[in-house]
Parts: structure tokens; C-alpha cells; sequence
């Protein structure tokens, strides 16, 4: 049978890790700049520190994995149940207990909650490791995914949030790719549902809000109207979506929609609050539609959009005050944000963003001509690499043309050639493929040599 990958994975060549590792390497190096240290957590959690947490439509999209022992005759009676209550909707610890993790946000709650008193408050980490979602592949989206996280525990200042509207600029600038940075609090969503005076189906209205992006107001407006929601709730919401003007402006309309909503003016208020810290600068827009249906956010939201190309956000996060207390510890507000690797890196390809000197890797290919040629090949290949000059000895003796062609087909750009008259002579031929000039040079000078046309 011919070997196949799951559906949403992918393998990666050296081409493409060397420009995700880029792309990495460029937000580790802007979080440390930020004051963020790193963190790893298992690839799986328990269930129950999962389920729950992401909403309904979230929740689907777990990627559970099945108890060991269900091949085991004693449990069979046990696994046959356990397989009914799932197909009935239910989890069943008989049959699954685990899951892969579906973000880094709840991993990193329950890190908070189990480490709380060893923490230096407020705890600044920052993650980078793949995730799964049980999701539909297409493009921009995958089953598995890598993901940049950076998180903020202990704080309740609003100097935190302005610092991630910061933190991805400072990043997508690094990678040249412009960018919408897209801010709401969800305090404003509340008091919408508050204001419509239907505050038990929030959840309905930031589910078909945050889709406002996608199908237009038209459709959200046909989807909630098939909800309880009153004439006068129907109203209020397409107002808010109705919501333009400068990040001001926006404010200003929002105060006025949102008067008789304490905690709705108390959204605002942070929201005035976090663009004052931004300066209001063009790269930051107030969305009143951005909704992240994600339950566990309370405050700022943020997400980030490349209008140069067609697809989702690149990056997204916000605060959620009231994560660790779902693992027995309260009173500890958080905020974060996550960079959407796969989707930067789709961004940047279509964009031609990536520059050409990262698609390099051996510079010099030191060729194998026999025994006695190759030993001595390989001393001075070393003595090269202590210069940190990359370059690799052809392992086999063979006819010069299969060693071209494998020098060719790596895009390497220079070859060393050491036969036995070289040997003798104490020299080394130097070609370089692209203009395909050759020098004899000394042999104890090669390493300078290459360096030089390097």
C-alpha cells in the first residue's frame, strides 16, 4: 500500500523549515525583547482540562485519544458502553480520558494554576509548539499547527494589552508584511446582549457577530433573527454593526449605544484606554464586529488580518481574567495572543516576502576522489567548519559528474577539488558553479579563500 499522511498534515523540506524557522525566530527574538520567557507543555492534556473551555463549536474539534487496554477482553462489556455514550454525545472516561491539546491558552491556565505559588507574578511565557483541531482542511487550515503564544498572568493593567497591540507590530513589521491589528472587548458584546435585553443568548450573538467578516451583515442579521431575540434586540445589534468612523469615533458611538450598560461603558472605557496607550497609530483599528467566539475572553480582543491576501487571521488573543479559576485557582487575570505560523508563512509566500538568502545551505562541497584524497579532504573540510564555513565531503568515490550533479541539485554553490597531484602540490582547486570560475589556491589558505567569495 502506498504511504500517506493524515488529512490537514503535512511533511516540511529543508526549503520550507528553513523559512518557518524564520519566521519563529523572529517572534522568540521580539518576545524576549519583550520580556517573555519560554515554555513547553505535554502534546496531550487530560480531557477535562479541555472540554469546556472553547465553546460548543470549539469542543468539536478536540481531538480526543482512546484509553490503552480497550483490546483487553475484561473491558469489552465497559468499551461497548463507553462507545454508545459517545455516539449519544456524551464523553466517556471508560474510552477516552485524553486529548490532544487544542491550543496553548488552557495548557498554559492550568500551568498558572498547578505552579502558582513557585510563580514570580505577574509571569510572563511564551510558547511555540503544534496544536490539533479536528477542522476541515483547506487552505490557511490545518489538523495540525504550529503555534506562537504569549501570555501575561497576574495583571489587571491595561499596559499589558497596549503591549501586545505593540508586540505584533513590532513583529509583523520585522517580517514586512502589512497588516490590520483589529481590537473589541468582549465587556462591549455583553453589553450589547445587555442593552437588547436578552443577556442569556449572548452566546448566539457572538457566535453570528464574529462571522460578520465572512458573510456580511445581511446574513448575521437573517441568522440571529432566527433566535428568541426581540425587535428591539434585532435593532440594537445591527447598530453596532452599523458602527464606522475612526477609532474615536467608534468609541464615541459606542458610548452612546451602550449607556444604559454598566458593564458595557466599562468595556469602552478599556477600550478608550488601550488606544490611548497605542496613540491611535493606523495599524490599530477598533472592529465593534470582532467577536473571537472563544467563551473564555473577558476583555481587550485582539486579531490580526493581512488585507493583501485572501484568508483568515494570522493572529489573534485577548484577556481572559477568569481562566485559572476554572482550575481552583481565583483572582487570576491573564491576557495573550497567538501567531498563526502556518497562515504567516502562506502569507509571506504569496507575498514574496521571504528573503533569498534563507533558501541556503552547504556552501561548499569538498569532493570525494579516493582513499587517500578523501582523508585528506576531510582534515581540511573541518578545519573549514571551525571557520564556520558549511561544507560537506561526498561520502562515496565517484565519477566527477554524479558529485557535480549532486553539488547542482543542492545549490551548492562552491566545489573543492583535491586529487592526487593537488595532494602533492599542497593545493586545492576552488569552482564556483554559478559563474564557473576556477582558482588553485594554497591549502593552507582555503579556508580564507572561501570565505572570501562566500
Amino acid at each position: 500500500m502506498k504511504p500517506s499522511l493524515p488529512q490537514g498534515t503535512r511533511d516540511f523540506e529543508s526549503e520550507v523549515l528553513r523559512k518557518r524557522l524564520h519566521i519563529t525566530n523572529t517572534i522568540k527574538e521580539t518576545f524576549e525583547l519583550f520580556g517573555f520567557q519560554p515554555l513547553e507543555t505535554p502534546a496531550m492534556e487530560n480531557l477535562d482540562t479541555l472540554m469546556g473551555k472553547y465553546g460548543q463549536e470549539g469542543d468539536k474539534l478536540i481531538f480526543k485519544i482512546l484509553n490503552n487496554g480497550l483490546d483487553n477482553p475484561s473491558k469489552l462489556e465497559e468499551t461497548k458502553e463507553a462507545f454508545a455514550n459517545v455516539l449519544n454525545g456524551k464523553n466517556d472516561r471508560n474510552l477516552t480520558s485524553r486529548a490532544l491539546r487544542y491550543d496553548l491558552t488552557i495548557p498554559f491556565a492550568r500551568y498558572v494554576a498547578t505552579h502558582y505559588h513557585q510563580l514570580v507574578m505577574p509571569f510572563k511565557r511564551y510558547q511555540v509548539q503544534p496544536v490539533w483541531r479536528a477542522d476541515r482542511p483547506q487552505k490557511g487550515r490545518y489538523r495540525e499547527f504550529l503555534q506562537c503564544d504569549a501570555d501575561v498572568a497576574g495583571t489587571k493593567s491595561l499596559i499589558a494589552d497596549a503591549e501586545f497591540g505593540l508586540l505584533y507590530k513590532k513583529v509583523f513589521e520585522k517580517l514586512q508584511i502589512p497588516v490590520r491589528i483589529r481590537l473589541n472587548n468582549r465587556k462591549v458584546l455583553y453589553g450589547i446582549a445587555e442593552v437588547a435585553e436578552h443577556p442569556e443568548l449572548l452566546s448566539e450573538i457572538v457566535i453570528a457577530i464574529d462571522k460578520f467578516d465572512k458573510i456580511g451583515k445581511e446574513e448575521v442579521m437573517a441568522s440571529l433573527q432566527k433566535t428568541t431575540l426581540s425587535e428591539k434586540g434585532l435593532k440594537i445589534i445591527s447598530e453596532l454593526l452599523s458602527i464606522d468612523g475612526t477609532a474615536k469615533q467608534r468609541i464615541d458611538s459606542l458610548k452612546a449605544l451602550l449607556k444604559n450598560s454598566s458593564t458595557g461603558m466599562q468595556g469602552v472605557s478599556e477600550l478608550e484606554e488601550v488606544f490611548t496607550l497605542l496613540e491611535f497609530e493606523n495599524v490599530f483599528e477598533l472592529d465593534t464586529t470582532l467577536a473571537r467566539g472563544l467563551d473564555y475572553y473577558t476583555g481587550t480582543i485582539f486579531e490580526v488580518i493581512a488585507p493583501d491576501v485572501k484568508m483568515g487571521s494570522i493572529g489573534g488573543g485577548g484577556r481572559y481574567d477568569n481562566l485559572t479559576g476554572l482550575f481552583g485557582v481565583s483572582d487570576v487575570p491573564g491576557v495573550g495572543i497567538s501567531f498563526g505560523i502556518d497562515r504567516i508563512y502562506d502569507v509571506m509566500q504569496e507575498l514574496s516576502l521571504f528573503p533569498e538568502s534563507l533558501t541556503e545551505g552547504t556552501s561548499v562541497l569538498f569532493f570525494n576522489l579516493g582513499a587517500q584524497e578523501s582523508l585528506y579532504s576531510f582534515n581540511l573540510m573541518n578545519e573549514c567548519r571551525n571557520r564556520g564555513i558549511s561544507c560537506e565531503l561526498f561520502y562515496e568515490s565517484a565519477k566527477m559528474d554524479k558529485q557535480f550533479k549532486y553539488a547542482e541539485k543542492k545549490k551548492i554553490p562552491l566545489v573543492v577539488i583535491i586529487g592526487s597531484r593537488e595532494m602533492s602540490d599542497k593545493k586545492c582547486k576552488i569552482k564556483n558553479l554559478n559563474t564557473g570560475v576556477e582558482d588553485t589556491v594554497e591549502a593552507s589558505e582555503l579556508a580564507t579563500c572561501l570565505i572570501k567569495k562566500l
